[in-house]
């Protein structure tokens, strides 16, 4: 007989999903564990829609490659919750919802009386999750801000880039997905409490709070040592006092890898062995072969020093592909790896192992689309995923008619008048 299909950790438990770029990550993975999540647009659609890429780069609001990205597994309708009738509305999903999201400004639902305090009279049991560039309290809070504004006052930016340029920003929003992943986080801690204790809660999430998980290790090094953790691009800095840079990326013959050349307790051996690597192709001089790596001083060694040892070992690098340095470092272990592109990590083995990509179908487009898979594995309560974003308003008579028992007539109503 056939195991019954185990039920993945957040079955039976309901989000609504009012949130733009800076919570979309938040909510998919709350659908990821197998929550019920409703993604609420406004009327016509999510502004987030009109962000490319899009699929063949035909821009369409059906099509936003981003959009299809961060609301897979969700279902979604359309509701103006600034309208009475939209409240009136979004409170009765209240009722019956255990998560809240949202990214609003701060006061914001407060304003429309849809704030934590309201929606805990209606349903003492949520949970409502606010993601904001800043939080809901202190001196920035209503202060409005981009992914760049965020990454440079969160301290991310003033250490990305290289050592003689200015701040560069990372060209993919990062922001919003630090805040989605700690909101999602935060929002679980609230719920295994109210599980505990049967109180719902507010999840304060800043996201300026969330860089900070990033450079966590500038903070001890000012606080400790008084030194700043600068940008310096292929290079590795916080060793030596500050006094001297090696290099982590090196160029190869069809890319980058990942390598680090220093000695003692640490890279002695590694160093050691590639020494031997290059000696036996005849690329190793005398300098190198009689090195005591062992007596390598990284908490002293000078630039100049490190800039021998890199000067001799790049062009060796340069006669092998990624490929060819990677089963050489597994042979021989070294301390090098690969630096993946796109299509390496679609080609990866070990996620193609773990069958970590997924064919998503998409019949509006008449095709289907790889995506992302489940982030983890667990044989008692699975992830999976089981359907594409929704499309505007796609969900409407699901929810409103069968779940909420309003007529026909009612919804062509509310959407005559723009409240849906």
């Amino acid at each position: 007989m056939k195991p019954p299909e185990l039920e993945p950790f957040l079955s039976g438990y309901r989000a609504l999903d009012l949130t733009d770029e800076k919570g979309f990550l938040c909510g998919k993975i709350l659908a990821d564990l197998g929550a019920d999540v409703i993604k609420i647009e406004r009327p016509g659609g999510d502004p987030a829609r009109c962000v490319g890429p899009f699929y063949h780069s035909i821009p369409d609001a059906e099509k936003s490659l981003y959009w299809f990205a961060y609301n897979l597994n969700k279902r979604g309708i359309t509701l103006d919750i600034e309208t009475p009738e939209g409240k009136g509305i979004f409170k009765r999903l209240v009722r019956a919802a255990d998560f809240v999201i949202e990214s609003f400004h701060p006061g914001y639902m407060d304003k429309l009386g849809l704030g934590y305090s309201a929606l805990s009279e209606i349903n003492p049991r949520i949970i409502m999750t606010s993601i904001t560039p800043f939080g809901q309290t202190g001196f920035h809070k209503d202060y409005k801000a981009s992914d760049l504004t965020i990454m440079a006052m969160g301290g991310l930016l003033y250490e990305t880039g290289d050592t003689d340029r200015p701040p560069v920003r990372i060209s993919f929003p990062q922001t919003a997905m630090l805040g989605g992943v700690h909101a999602a986080a935060a929002t679980m801690a609230a719920h295994y409490f109210r599980e505990t204790t049967g109180e719902g809660q507010h999840v304060d999430v800043s996201m300026q709070q969330c860089v900070f998980s990033l450079i966590d290790n500038a903070i001890p090094l000012w606080e400790f040592l008084q030194i700043i953790l600068e940008r310096a691009g292929p290079f590795m800095t916080e060793r030596a006092g500050g006094r001297a840079k090696w290099r982590q990326v090196w160029a190869c013959k069809d890319g980058f890898v990942l390598f680090l050349l220093f000695g003692g307790a640490i890279g002695a051996r590694s160093s050691r062995t590639l020494v031997e690597w290059m000696d036996s192709e005849g690329m190793a001089d005398d300098f190198l072969k009689n090195y005591d790596w062992e007596s390598y001083p990284i908490d002293t060694v000078i630039q100049e020093e490190q800039d021998l040892l890199e000067e001799r070992v790049a062009p060796f690098l340069l006669n092998y592909t990624k490929s060819e340095l990677y089963q050489q470092a597994l042979a021989r272990r070294l301390l090098l790896t690969p630096l993946t592109s796109p299509k390496d990590v679609m080609e990866n083995a070990q996620l193609q192992s773990r069958d970590f990509w997924v064919q998503v179908e998409h019949p509006e487009l008449d095709t289907t689309i790889s995506y992302p898979g489940a982030f983890f594995k667990t044989l008692e309560s699975p992830s999976r995923v089981w359907c594409r974003a929704p499309l505007i308003g796609e969900h409407n008579q699901e929810i409103y008619e069968v779940e909420l028992g309003l007529s026909r007539t009612e919804i062509n109503a509310l959407k005559q008048a723009k409240i849906i």
